[in-house]
């Protein structure tokens, strides 16, 4: 049973690991506390990368640990990668017990590094407030356990549903309130991904305008002829910025890469990109979490395929008329039993609009 101070430092944990929301890509973000005679002795939380882990960092102002019981958010690691086991720094350290709100996904750790502390005689309690941890680091778990991203679609929409208006006039739907929020959901992704309409239609830059210290995510558009302008503003900003297609045109291809853009070859199916793939190849990116900014036809094919997990709308207050444009290309879904469930996870109002966030029944937490 959890007692109510595992509860309180953990939470506190939790605080610390958010502190990397935006940095710790492709790691997950983590958090650590260190608490002897119920006085925190020790802080720290992974910032980049190949910087230290959350353990480590909160161990650089606690020259002895004997007696101390440690709270972190995920299980310590017992490999070496970038960065030394955080295992033997806590053994070293000589803390008599650690608390861990859940043991790492990855196959190198899973369980590994709890065992390792416990042969070194270390008391261990493992799954303190696991799935408020899990749900800050879907996309790391997702990646390690089902080998896709955790993916995420954002669309913006009138109340009766329209993204836009017939001609494709959408500046601006929703409010700067809202717009604003979208930068940080960019921010907070691994990569944004969109389609070559979209790019065609809008020539978006899709990286994160914020005012504070982020890893600015990949730029992903799936492109099965490649058709993308060599005049498209991505190719010139900082970063990467992918195309993917099933076009085997080596001219375009070579045009494209000339001109700053990665452009890889991946399965298709009847001309177009197999999307399964697209996802497999993110994860193998080391993609974490993927934001998609795209039009009815690419959000309805990703919907239908069961690859959206967490669908984020930005509703406006004002009606657009049955000719605008909808939310998502269904040709399959004919009847009421085709219909596509959704849970509600949260709603609240930014600026002037709603902002509603559903998950895709099933696929939330993947651990579970």
């Amino acid at each position: 049973m959890m007692s109510k101070q595992d509860a309180f430092y953990m939470a506190r944990a939790i605080q610390l690991a958010k502190r990397g929301r935006y940095t710790t890509d492709p790691n997950p973000r983590v958090g650590c506390v260190i608490v002897r005679d119920d006085e925190i002795i020790g802080e720290g939380w992974h910032v980049k990368a190949g910087l230290a882990h959350a353990e480590v960092d909160a161990l650089k102002n606690v020259p002895d640990g004997r007696g101390a019981t440690v709270y972190v958010t995920l299980e310590p690691c017992s490999h070496h990668g970038k960065t030394p086991p955080c295992c033997d720094a806590l053994i070293a350290a000589g803390v008599s017990r650690v608390v861990a709100a859940m043991q790492d996904p990855n196959p190198l750790v899973a369980g590994k590094g709890l065992e390792k502390l416990k042969a070194a005689g270390i008391d261990v309690s493992c799954g303190v407030l696991q799935d408020d941890v899990a749900r800050l680091n879907l996309g790391f778990i997702k990646r390690m356990t089902a080998n896709r991203p955790f993916v995420r679609s954002k669309l913006a929409m009138s109340l009766d549903g329209r993204t836009a208006m017939a001609s494709g006039e959408s500046k601006w739907i929703t409010s700067a309130e809202a717009r604003a929020d979208v930068q940080r959901l960019r921010a907070e992704s691994s990569a944004i991904l969109t389609g070559i309409n979209t790019v065609l239609a809008d020539d978006p830059a899709l990286n994160a305008r914020v005012d504070f210290e982020v890893l600015q995510p990949l730029r992903v558009v799936l492109d099965s002829e490649l058709n993308m302008p060599l005049t498209a503003q991505m190719a010139g900003l900082p970063g990467r910025s992918l195309i993917l297609t099933c076009s085997p045109d080596e001219q375009k291809r070579e045009a494209l890469q000339a001109v700053g853009f990665e452009v890889y070859m991946l399965a298709g199916n009847n001309g177009r990109l197999d999307l399964s793939a697209v996802m497999a190849f993110l994860a193998q990116q080391q993609i974490n979490e993927v934001l998609v900014e795209a039009g009815s036809v690419l959000n309805g094919a990703l919907l239908a395929e069961n690859l959206i997990d967490e669908l984020i709308f930005y509703m406006a207050p004002c009606i657009l008329g049955d000719q605008g444009r909808g939310l998502f290309h269904l040709p399959g879904v004919t009847t009421m039993a085709d219909k596509k469930v959704l849970k509600l996870l949260d709603a609240r109002q930014v600026g002037g609009d709603l902002r509603l966030t559903f998950e895709t029944q099933g696929n939330f937490l993947p651990f579970q």
